[in-house]
Parts: C-alpha cells; sequence; structure tokens
C-alpha cells in the first residue's frame, strides 16, 4: 500500500529569506513556512538566534526553537564581512519575500536594504519589522515587544484598577506584530502576481516583473491596531477604557468567577437570551425576569448585584459540577486552561491540535499543530528546528559556490 501523499501547502514555490532574530521577524517567516514557503533563515555562527538558549533546553537548544523555525533551512553567515553580506544579497534577489526585524538602517549598512534591492528586483517584497516603524522621530529608538504593548495601548488595559498594569505570560506584542506581517507579506504576494509576477532575474527595460513593496510593521501600531473602540471613546465622549481585571468592561456579564474547589471559570452570559439562562440556571429567577436587566445597558448599571450572583453560586459547588449545569443550560462558559488541561481535552484532541515528532536522538515531543486548518492544502511540520548551520552546504551550492569555496568561507570564517 502505497503512503499518502500530503498535498503541497499553498505556499510551495514561494521562497522567502529569513534575517531576524528572537520573535517578530521569526514567528512571520514560520507562518510562511508552515503553509509549504522554503524560508532560508540566516544565522549568526556565533550561537545562532538567541531564542536557541531562551527557556527549556534540550540538546543545547531550547524547545522553543523546534516549533518557531520548523521547516526552515538554517544557514550561518558573519554579517560583518562583505563576503557574507554578499551571499545574503543573492539570496535576497532570488527570494519573493525578504522578512527581518533588525533596527532601521541595519540593512543598508550591508547592501541590503529595501531600496537597494528593490533597484535590481522590482518585484521584491521586505516585511520589515520593527519597534516604531521604518519612519518617525522613534524610528531609531530599540523596541520589544514589551515596549509595543506598552505604547500600542494593551498594557493599560491589562490589570486589576487598584494595581499596576500586568503583562500577558506571553510576548505577544511580538506576535501581534509577526501576524500582521505574515498578513502584509501576503496581500503584497497578491499584488506582485497581479501586476506581473516574479521577477525573471534579468534588469533593464525588458525586464518583466510584478510590483514589489515593502511592508512596515511596527510593533506598537501591530498592538494598537487590536485596540478596539477605544480611539472613537476617547475622541468623542473623552473616555478612557480602564483595567477591568477579569471583566469586560461595558458588557456584562462576562467575568472570571472562582469555584469552591479553587478553580477559575469564564462565564460569558452577555447576550440578552444567554442571560435569562444563565440566571435561571443558576437559580436567581428574580433577576432573570427582571426588566431592567433585559438588555445590556441596564446590566452595565448593575454589574456589582449581577457578579456577586454569579460568585455567590460558584463558590457554592466544584468546578466539574458549575461547567455541567451552565453547559446544559446552553451558557458560554470554560476553564481558565493551563497547557496540562490542553494536553488532555478532548476538544483539542479531536481537532488534532498536538502533533508528535522525533528529536534526533528518538526522544518523542509534542508540537502545537499548524493553525488555520486548511481543508484542501493545508500546513504542517515537515522537520522541526534544525541545527545551527544545518543546511549552509546546500543553500550555498543552490546558488553555485563550489565544495572548495565553502571550505575557504568556512575556513576564514565567513560561515
Amino acid at each position: 500500500m502505497q503512503e499518502e501523499k500530503k498535498p503541497a501547502g499553498p505556499l510551495a514555490g514561494i521562497k522567502v529569506l529569513e534575517l531576524g532574530t528572537l520573535i517578530a521577524g521569526p514567528f512571520c517567516s514560520r507562518m510562511l513556512a508552515e503553509f509549504g514557503a522554503e524560508v532560508i533563515k540566516v544565522e549568526s555562527p556565533d550561537g545562532g538566534d538567541p531564542i536557541r538558549q531562551w527557556r527549556v533546553l534540550k540538546d543545547g537548544n531550547s524547545l522553543w526553537w523546534s516549533v518557531q523555525s520548523r521547516n526552515k533551512k538554517s544557514i550561518t553567515l558573519n554579517m560583518k564581512d562583505e563576503r557574507a553580506q554578499e551571499i545574503a544579497r543573492r539570496l535576497a534577489l532570488d527570494a519573493d519575500i525578504v522578512i527581518e526585524n533588525y533596527r532601521p538602517g541595519v540593512l543598508e549598512k550591508w547592501n541590503l536594504g529595501y531600496e537597494q534591492l528593490r533597484a535590481i528586483n522590482p518585484a521584491l517584497i521586505m516585511v520589515r519589522l520593527s519597534g516604531y516603524g521604518q519612519t518617525g522621530p522613534m524610528r531609531d529608538a530599540p523596541g520589544f515587544g514589551a515596549i509595543g504593548e506598552s505604547m500600542g495601548g494593551i498594557r493599560y488595559v491589562s490589570g486589576h484598577p487598584d494595581r499596576p498594569p500586568v503583562r500577558i505570560g506571553i510576548s505577544i506584542g511580538d506576535s501581534i506584530a509577526s501576524l500582521h506581517g505574515a498578513i502584509g507579506a501576503l496581500m503584497a504576494l497578491r499584488h506582485r502576481d497581479v501586476t506581473g509576477g516574479r521577477w525573471n532575474g534579468q534588469s533593464g527595460d525588458g525586464c518583466k516583473a510584478g510590483q514589489g513593496q515593502m511592508v512596515d510593521v511596527a510593533l506598537y501600531e501591530a498592538v494598537f491596531n487590536l485596540m478596539e473602540s477605544t480611539v472613537p471613546e476617547y475622541d468623542y465622549a473623552g473616555v478612557v477604557r480602564e483595567r477591568t481585571g477579569g471583566s469586560l468592561p461595558g458588557i456584562v456579564p462576562s467575568n472570571t468567577y472562582t469555584t469552591a474547589d479553587g478553580e477559575n471559570i469564564v462565564v460569558a452570559g452577555n447576550g440578552d437570551a444567554i442571560f435569562k439562562r444563565l440566571m435561571t440556571a443558576i437559580g436567581r429567577d428574580d433577576l432573570a425576569n427582571d426588566p431592567q436587566l433585559a438588555n445590556n445597558a441596564g446590566r452595565v448599571l448593575r454589574t456589582g448585584d449581577i457578579d456577586d450572583a454569579i460568585q455567590a453560586w460558584c463558590s457554592g459547588r466544584d468546578i466539574d459540577s458549575a461547567l455541567e449545569i451552565l453547559r446544559a443550560a446552553d451558557v458560554p462558559v470554560s476553564k481558565i486552561y493551563s497547557v496540562r488541561d490542553m494536553l488532555q481535552d478532548p476538544q483539542f484532541l479531536a481537532r488534532k491540535m498536538f502533533e508528535q515528532h522525533m528529536f534526533r536522538d528518538g526522544t518523542p515531543v509534542k508540537l502545537p499543530a499548524v493553525t488555520p486548518k486548511l481543508s484542501e492544502t493545508p500546513g504542517g511540520t515537515r522537520w522541526i528546528g534544525p541545527e545551527l548551520g544545518e543546511h549552509t552546504d546546500e543553500v550555498l551550492a543552490a546558488l553555485g559556490y563550489d565544495a572548495e569555496q565553502i571550505a575557504v568561507f568556512r575556513q576564514e570564517r565567513v560561515l
């Protein structure tokens, strides 16, 4: 019986050069690699991407690396050497998309800036992720995800009103920027293809190529893009959205409650019909039938009463009982999951949200499955994060360098 052939990803045939480290740039290219793009990641020969050493390690590489760089080819280049810069330049000109997250100006010093490459390859798409974008008075300032979260507004509304703002326990600002970068890259790719397609490798009047462009993603702007109605609310009504703990401001009830066994659940009963079912389920027919609470505007005025009623009910039963009763009443509710909960959950398992892989020594490891789920051309993991420089010889040979040249480069620390 022949092994079932997996369909090629929707980005099969697309070449991506990744010039970046840590999260924003690498996560952006990870998304493209998961759906079939050939991603060549350039790393420093001196230890590679720092994320290799972040958090829990296995054989010198982080477990995070296994996910963040899956499906990528790793090559090493000492970008302080002009010969390495020329190799990177050749790779960039051969790519459909270049993704980078250095400070503005770094690529220009290496002769790899967007305008420098676009002059030769007008179809090139370059995704540039930085703290503050490629323009403006702060363009040269260092910026990380935490700074983007702070300036973009999400930190201000996170936490409890009587305490300083808190951060989410992941680098969400970087990841939000990465998603914007991936979306921008795909839109730019679509535009390039409808205006003429890929560059044919020739310059001059006879060059037929589509129109490339630069995708300029600032971390703070990507976060700012998620800030819902905060701008018009302030501009029109002078309202500054503040921290509200576990509740969703102005939408009632939608909050976090604690059960008798110390577990936490989120109950979202803010639809009018849902609210009535929720109150009936917890034995509060008086609130269910109160005409003042028939819509959200009335419920907002009595937020405290409603939250107190739900919390009192939750305090009298364990989480399993609370979930069973509320789900039977068709009320949106969930336990707040840890990763331990996820790995045991029937919904996660039914949706095949974990992939089983092996390290090189045969040790098994689970990785998160690829999302979103495409019915005809799904993404997947072809291999987990590569060893440092694992594909250097292969990639350079494809550029036309012979084994002797590669050996000289390695001896002279170009690679």
